[in-house]
């Protein structure tokens, strides 16, 4: 599994320990409660079509990624994170899917699809958090 922290340009990665870490506590998303939005990637294997359109659809938005505090979180294979994840998610193994989730932990948009970054932005921006973050910017 791989996370891309505050965007993908110059982004932190977080590491297999950092993400047992967090999978230690149960939920492999707890480290990311209030604080960031997150787009779950899970893909059957890293080669996967949809998993390079994605990277790039989000590659060419970062600065929109950026400003709406969006934490890119990858589920790759079958290891144990990725399964812990798919798992937190109700994911298939074996199917390709992004899952935006709130700062409040839930589930705001599923595709079996690489999500567009403007649809993306779309249902953040109509989120009330966000409306609140805009207005104090």
């Amino acid at each position: 599994m791989t996370a891309w922290i505050g965007g993908l340009a110059g982004a932190a990665l977080v590491t297999a320990t950092t993400v047992g870490a967090m999978a230690a506590g149960g939920d492999p998303l707890a480290a990311h409660l209030w604080k960031s939005r997150v787009l779950v990637i899970a893909a059957p294997e890293a080669g996967d079509a949809r998993l390079q359109a994605q990277r790039e659809a989000l590659a060419s938005a970062r600065a929109g990624v950026s400003e709406r505090d969006l934490v890119v979180v990858e589920a790759i294979g079958s290891g144990r994170q990725a399964a812990a994840l798919r798992q937190r998610l109700g994911l298939s193994e074996g199917a390709f899917r992004a899952v935006l989730i709130g700062k409040d932990g839930g589930s705001k948009l599923s595709s079996g699809e690489p999500i567009p970054p403007q649809n993306l932005f779309a249902t953040i921006d109509a989120m009330p958090m966000r409306r609140d973050e805009m207005k104090r910017r």
